[in-house]
């Protein structure tokens, strides 16, 4: 680690963190059933899923305050967790951030702050150094003598937040931060809590049910379900090719589509929607496609991502329909507008297949409107954006 008094030292310098095989039941009820994640030094990996997914108890074993029934979690070349023996909390050279802020109501701002540093006996002089600079780091540098009461829910999730960072922590953990503040400042929250982590270089890994938390944060997600990682990737790849409905769903808004395969190559597929309709879709990340002609399959399509045309506007050029086309194919329907509804930066219009009204589309785009409730048009998607999606079991 750094010299006393320093904040963190280079995103090169920080170790990864390495999950392997990380299990842990409570009873006869698994929490966790058989993790493997890297968290690369200098990233921060956020765990997403719904509650009861496992994110926080992974956290807690991370941690050290949950002792793992199996699987190993290592520091870069520090076994944290064997399955035979555990680093105590005190001694894994974590900072946590919790839900609650969990500060000491009598103690002032910079007695919070330095009361990890009070406990590891560092000089007075060096504590008061160390907590001014963290709390200007975080903005709070003029609060130092005011108490935990006196504070804004904002300013107080700072003071966690400096808390766990004037350590000097090898990894920060945070247990879903923000949770407990309003919306708007939850989204300014979020953004200083990414600036932070990455102006000091330290290692991260964030629980969180929030998507937009998710996406916006980290370097790399971990989507879990039913205690176990269904997805893991960056953001952008796990937002534009979820591996099966549950991601799609969970991670951004998406239309789930029926279709029947009728060609098939590694890459994607050649299908039939229920209206007749035959469309293009590729694979989800880095996952061949298995599925057979003449077997059904399930297609995700993001809102933003179709466009509407009027029937009497041009129609867009289109590559023939073929599973070994290149990548500018695009897909078209017929639809009917059954509702629109105007959200200020951009219009949401819930349509309907024309020759099979059971099958819904929602589309979003920005303004102007483009069609009105009752009018018939073409929807239009590149096949790169449709991506077929494998069983979620």
């Amino acid at each position: 680690m750094s010299a006393p008094g320093a904040i963190a030292g280079a995103v090169g310098e920080q170790p990864t963190l390495h999950i392997r095989a990380l299990r842990k039941a409570y009873g006869d009820v698994p929490a966790v059933r058989g993790i493997d994640l890297d968290v690369a030094g200098g990233t921060i990996t956020s765990l997403i899923g719904p509650s009861g997914c496992g994110k926080t108890t992974t956290l807690r074993m991370i941690a050290g305050l949950e002792i793992p029934d199996g699987g190993t979690i290592a520091l870069g070349d520090r076994m944290l967790t064997n399955g035979r023996q555990a680093t105590p909390p005190e001694r894994r050279d974590m900072g946590m951030v919790f839900q609650s802020y969990a500060l000491w109501p009598h103690m002032t701002v910079a007695r919070n702050v330095g009361y990890g540093l009070e406990r590891r006996k560092r000089p007075r002089a060096d504590i008061r150094a160390s907590v001014a600079r963290v709390l200007n780091l975080v903005g709070l540098g003029e609060l130092g003598e005011r108490y935990p009461g006196q504070l804004s829910g904002g300013q107080q999730q700072r003071v966690a937040l400096a808390r766990a960072i004037a350590t000097e922590p090898s990894i920060l953990l945070f247990d879903e931060p923000l949770s407990n503040l309003d919306a708007v400042l939850r989204e300014q929250m979020r953004f200083e809590v990414r600036s932070l982590q990455q102006r000091l270089g330290i290692t991260a890994v964030y629980v969180t049910h929030s998507q937009d938390e998710a996406l916006v944060l980290s370097d790399r997600i971990a989507v879990m379900r039913d205690g176990v990682v269904v997805q893991e990737g960056a953001p952008l790849e796990v937002y534009e090719r979820p591996r099966n409905e549950f991601v799609a769903t969970f991670i951004g808004l998406a239309n789930i589509l029926s279709a029947v395969v009728r060609e098939a190559t590694a890459g994607g597929i050649v299908a039939t929607l229920d209206d007749g309709t035959t469309v293009r879709a590729v694979a989800a990340a880095d996952h061949p496609t298995t599925q057979q002609v003449g077997q059904r399959a399930q297609l995700s399509l993001r809102p933003p991502d179709i466009r509407i045309r009027r029937l009497d506007a041009p129609a867009l050029a289109s590559t023939p329909v073929d599973a070994n086309a290149s990548g500018d194919a695009v897909n078209t329907v017929n639809a009917i507008v059954e509702t629109i509804a105007f959200a200020g930066g951009f219009v949401d219009y819930f349509t309907t297949l024309r020759d099979n009204p059971s099958v819904r589309l929602r589309v979003q785009s920005t303004p102007p409107i483009a069609a009105r409730p009752g009018e018939s048009i073409v929807l239009q998607f590149d096949a790169q954006r449709t991506v077929l999606l494998e069983s979620d079991r």
